[in-house]
């Protein structure tokens, strides 16, 4: 089972208070880099889960493409599609406060945005032969429409990660033109996508509405029925990359044979170990570690 994953690849540069964020002013902390980008966050955490991922992105003919693909490749993924191209990789600038909570980001996904409409066309024979396709919603609308037609005709299922409130927006009008399997917002996301509920993006053709809602757990919608999942306790030191992790843990277990509610457990399961590290994604995250959690 080959999944996918066609998104962003980029710095993280991740900064955290050391005391309640005081805005305007210079705030004591640390400061820390590391590979990061939904996209390819979701294809390590794939990878060190054992199954077997291949990621298409850009990144920069600099230093950073150099380095991140170098530590992608070293977690198992397949980065024999990721372009390098002219200027610098992307970056992700976080902060974090005294808790491990997202205060404030800046995305900066340039080199994502060099993939086009006909990089895809490229890719045609790689995304028809995956079993599953992972889409990250840093692509361009016009990139992300291609390779979600480009999935569907090969009948290939899409999972479609919105990453933020802005970039929902930009895709809400592509749900109105094509059916897609699967969706993961969070509740302000989902408002984003013009959806006031589940339903509403069922009626579109969305077979499955992932709804993360935070510290609350989250709300599996399928078309026999929903499903509430409470997050694990635990420890939060940080929570960059937990839905990366999540959603990355959910496609791997869900090809292995789980059903839908129990693929999403265990997605949440890969998220509490997530958010329990300072790492945006655990170098020691092992199928057996997850189902440890369960």
């Amino acid at each position: 089972m080959t999944v996918v994953v066609i998104g962003g690849a980029n710095l993280d540069l991740l900064a955290r208070t050391t005391r309640a964020v005081v805005p305007g002013t210079s705030n004591p902390g640390t400061i820390a880099t590391s590979p990061g980008g939904v996209g390819r966050n979701i294809a390590e955490n794939l990878a060190r889960l054992g199954t077997p991922t291949l990621l298409v992105a850009a990144v920069g003919r600099d230093l950073f493409g150099d380095d991140l693909l170098a530590a992608t490749a070293a977690a198992g993924v397949d980065v024999s599609r990721v372009r390098r191209v002219v200027g610098e990789s992307g970056t992700y600038v976080a902060v974090l406060d005294e808790c491990g909570e997202l205060h404030v980001a800046v995305s900066d996904m340039s080199a994502t945005a060099t993939l086009r409409p006909e990089d895809m066309d490229a890719e045609r024979a790689v995304i028809g032969a995956a079993d599953l396709v992972v889409l990250d919603g840093n692509l361009q609308p016009d990139t992300m429409a291609r390779a979600w037609t480009l999935a569907s005709a090969a009948g290939v299922r899409v999972v479609l990660d919105p990453v933020s409130v802005p970039k929902a927006a930009a895709l809400a009008p592509a749900l109105r033109d094509r059916p897609l399997w699967a969706v993961t917002p969070n509740t302000a996301e989902l408002a984003a996508l013009g959806a006031t509920t589940p339903a509403d993006l069922h009626s579109r053709g969305v077979s499955v509405v992932w709804l993360r809602e935070g510290a609350h757990g989250s709300l599996l919608s399928m078309p026999d029925g929903e499903v509430r999942l409470a997050t694990l306790p635990g420890e939060v030191v940080d929570v960059t990359g937990a839905g990366d992790a999540m959603l990355g843990a959910f496609c791997h277990s869900l090809l292995g044979g789980a059903s839908l509610p129990d693929a999403a457990a265990y997605g949440h399961a890969a998220a509490a170990l997530t958010v329990a590290s300072t790492s945006t994604v655990r170098a020691d995250l092992t199928d057996e570690l997850v189902r440890s959690l369960l």
